[in-house]
């Protein structure tokens, strides 16, 4: 009896193994059919899908899934696109063109349809022979080889490397040809900062039209053409695109769009708070009211940064919107006791105090003054100007300050970088703003952070002149926060 049990439960063991090995085999089999073939059950081969469930290859490009006919649509989505910029003159069937990033081929085969026979796309999976290898960022094209470019579908927007992906398209692209985008920017900033990008490039147009997607009724076609060299590049400002607030020679132009970002901002406290310091609160960051994807750079400066933790740590890499972007961030720190904690820590340190000029300091560390000839009430706080290394009791009292407005103007390029600042140097602020402001370098930052100091033995200035320097900075157009 035991042993006909012991041979059940062999025969047993030796079945449930089959069937196993039957079930995995169908299931490879399977696997291979439709992932590899991309065939429906119309095919020769053994699939247990509905053909209405089934995926099918859009257009020629096999690396592209997308739902039965939606191939089809989208091609004549794009072939009415560049009828609309053949009647327009953008687009000739003499012109050699090219789709960038490509997701399914219907582009370039829309192009082919409406009479540009010389075209081709690329895509980070080739499929010859209407689409090769390549990236935005790294397009496998000479210099100067096409008279006509397209980035649909938002590929600028995705970019990882949009100041590269513009490169790209400016050095591939001959003189006075045309460059079409379809980008899904949501805010004024963001569209401007794209155009931007393209700086040998001339302004066409920029309309709204009629996406493809049913989620997203519309987007944004922008036209550009690059410039020969007897061209301006530069559209000239409108009344409702610039607002020139001041006719010297070192003021910005600021934008209307800036403008209203400004507007949005929250207010400005009028009365002195109780506190002796005003602490963030209600912050409309400017990160949080626009889309920052296409910047070539950005970059936080922390101007009186004192220890680690005080702001880069505890403010900025945990509070600020980053937007999922990898931000340099520098911290000018003259006090030398702060030095150390900025080992390891990925930032750029400038041991020095930011000032006027280049030229030695002295720096206040609460320590008596030994001449009685030290100005008053100069209001500059923890650094003043040092005539000679006799002025003050001990060689660390004296520190190196340097043009920080001259920096700033070589480290930012100010139509393609993002810049936060913050600015707490301990009554400096109003020589170092209006040092900004006379080079033109607060044009720069596009967010200020600025804590102004008052009512001390310390600070000359009062509330409502601090209140005021942050008045005036608005209505100049630039965006800043009380700190």
């Amino acid at each position: 009896m035991a042993a006909f049990t012991l041979k059940l439960n062999f025969l047993g063991n030796i079945l449930v193994r089959l069937v196993s090995f039957i079930v995995l085999v169908f299931l490879a089999r399977f696997a291979y059919i439709f992932t590899v073939k991309g065939k429906s059950c119309n095919s020769d081969d053994f699939c247990f899908l509905p053909e209405t469930l089934t995926l099918k290859i859009a257009g020629s490009n096999p690396n592209s899934i997308d739902l039965p006919d939606s191939g089809t649509d989208l091609r004549n989505y794009y072939y009415s696109i560049f009828q609309d910029l053949i009647a327009d003159g953008f687009l000739s069937p003499n012109s050699h063109s090219l789709c960038i990033e490509t997701l399914t081929g219907q582009d370039v085969e829309a192009l082919i349809d409406v009479g540009v026979i010389d075209s081709i796309g690329i895509f980070h999976k080739s499929s010859p022979p209407l689409i090769r290898y390549g990236y935005g960022h790294h397009l496998p094209f000479d210099d100067n080889t096409f008279h006509f470019e397209f980035a649909g579908n938002g590929v600028l927007d995705r970019s990882p490397k949009p100041a590269e992906f513009a490169k790209e398209v400016s050095r591939t692209m001959k003189p006075g040809g045309i460059f079409v985008i379809h980008t899904m920017s949501k805010d004024d900033y963001s569209l401007n900062s794209l155009i931007q990008l393209f700086s040998s490039f001339k302004l066409i147009s920029s309309i709204a039209i009629d996406s493809f997607a049913t989620w997203r009724p519309q987007i944004r076609q922008v036209i550009f053409k690059k410039v020969t060299r007897f061209e301006p590049m530069i559209t000239p400002c409108t009344k409702n695109t610039c607002v020139d607030f001041e006719k010297l020679k070192n003021y910005c132009f600021i934008p209307e769009y800036k403008r209203e970002l400004i507007r949005k901002a929250e207010s400005l406290i009028e009365k002195e708070p109780l506190k002796p310091w005003i602490k963030l609160r209600n912050v409309k960051y400017l990160s949080s009211m626009v889309d920052i994807s296409f910047k070539k750079r950005y970059i936080y400066v922390d101007v009186g940064a004192r220890s680690y933790s005080s702001s880069i740590g505890s403010w900025f890499n945990k509070q600020y919107p980053k937007q999922n972007k990898t931000f340099e961030v520098y911290a000018i720190e003259g006090d030398r006791g702060y030095h150390d904690e900025y080992r390891r820590k990925g930032v750029n340190l400038l041991p020095y105090a930011a000032w006027l000029r280049n030229e030695t300091l002295f720096f206040e560390i609460a320590r008596v003054q030994t001449r009685k000839n030290v100005e008053k009430g100069r209001g500059l706080g923890r650094v003043q100007s040092a005539q000679s290394s006799l002025d003050f009791l001990w060689d660390s009292d004296k520190i190196m300050g340097f043009d920080f407005a001259g920096w700033l103007m070589s480290l930012v390029d100010e139509k393609r970088d993002y810049l936060v600042v913050k600015m707490d140097v301990k009554g400096s602020e109003f020589h170092l703003i209006e040092k900004l402001i006379e080079n033109g370098a607060i044009c720069l930052i596009d967010e200020l952070f600025l804590k102004c100091h008052y009512n001390s033995k310390k600070y000359d200035k009062t509330y409502t002149q601090c209140f005021e320097l942050y008045f005036s900075l608005r209505d100049i157009g630039i965006l800043v926060h009380q700190w």
